[in-house]
């Protein structure tokens, strides 16, 4: 059969949804009526929509508690109706508990049955792997107790689309740091927050570049959070202006010069280093490892929001604090994420997306 000829392929997300137990994870199975089995939640995707975000629409429809992902586990590829259909799983917690940090066992609430689920039950991981029906849910199950169960993510983005840097300096904008998202990377930014969503709140650090802040605003937003301009994020090619050089009508102030009443703007918090935002300085490099060794060290979530110049150097220094090789992967798209799950100062798992994926 010629490939044109093929049957399309049904992508689908789900989640391996747990909570800590008196003798370990307990987790989430459902009894789907219709084909009389025991499997994960999970569901088909919606006419473009994103795969992480299907992930957490399915689980919290069909068992009605709202959760947070963590690392992402395997695919899982199967004929459903004779139809090829590929289900992509990440371990996730119910979104309460992931926030509160606590490791306590916890009461869900009870459970509704569905047109789809008609039981929900939590088991231990031995009792959980003998009730399942299918043996790529096992497999599923089996990667999910190889590694710790709760982790961290340290996610590194790229911003979305901007103006073309030539054509914004043409324009009379000198500092490169005011370039603005175009309208294509103001929808990106929406998108991208709504992802980024899926793995819960989190502390957000920024370049001071308008193109970065505006990228990880809404998101910010969404999590009621504020988004931090870190100076050493920066791009490292850029320069501070002269000392002579006034600042144009809407740039930003001239290094030294006193803040205007109300700054820093609504939804952008004080500098992550306790500075106003500048920018770059020669030793941008030097200084963007030392923040983001901190971070990692402070084992918090946090999202980073930077440039194609300096994310590689970010990744390598994250990977060299934890002792581990840097993921394979292609250099980041605009508007592209890298979220590396980590647990016990050890990097546990990484999983690149783009906005499309």
């Amino acid at each position: 059969m010629a490939d044109r000829d093929k049957p399309p392929k049904i992508p689908a997300a789900g989640a391996l949804l747990w909570r800590p137990g008196e003798q370990g994870p307990e987790v989430v199975l459902v009894h789907r009526p219709r084909y009389d089995d025991w499997s994960f939640p999970k569901g088909k995707c919606l006419p473009g929509e994103h795969l992480m975000i299907t992930a957490v629409r399915e689980v919290t429809e069909e068992t009605g508690i709202e959760i947070t992902l963590g690392r992402r586990l395997r695919t899982v590829r199967y004929l459903n109706d004779g139809r090829p259909k590929q289900v992509d799983y990440w371990a996730a917690r119910p979104a309460a508990q992931a926030a509160g940090g606590t490791d306590e066992p916890a009461e869900p609430g009870p459970f509704t049955p569905n047109e789809e689920v008609d039981q929900l039950v939590w088991l231990p991981l031995t009792a959980a792997g003998d009730r399942l029906s299918y043996q790529h849910d096992t497999e599923v199950l089996s990667e999910f107790a190889s590694a710790p169960a709760a982790t961290t993510p340290i996610i590194l983005v790229r911003h979305a689309s901007t103006r073309n840097k030539k054509a914004w300096q043409k324009a009379g904008h000198p500092d490169d740091l005011t370039r603005p998202l175009t309208p294509l990377g103001q929808v990106q930014a929406k998108l991208l927050g709504q992802i980024l969503s899926c793995f819960g709140p989190a502390r957000v650090i920024s370049s001071p570049a308008e193109r970065c802040l505006a990228t990880v605003e809404p998101y910010a937003a969404l999590i009621g959070g504020v988004v931090e301009p870190a100076p050493a994020f920066a791009p490292p090619e850029e320069e501070p202006p002269p000392e002579d050089a006034p600042p144009a009508e809407g740039e930003p102030r001239a290094e030294g010069e006193p803040p205007a009443e109300g700054e820093p703007a609504a939804g952008r918090g004080p500098s992550a280093e306790g500075e106003p935002p500048a920018g770059a300085v020669p030793d941008a490099l030097a200084a963007a490892r030392d923040l983001v060794t901190g971070l990692v060290t402070a084992a918090e979530p946090v999202v980073i929001c930077a440039h194609r110049e300096n994310l590689p150097a970010m990744l390598r220094s994250i990977c060299e604090r934890l002792g581990a090789p840097v993921p394979a992967g292609p250099p980041l798209r605009k508007g592209a994420f890298q979220a590396l799950h980590v647990a016990g100062g050890r990097l546990i798992s990484a999983e690149q997306h783009n906005l499309e994926s």
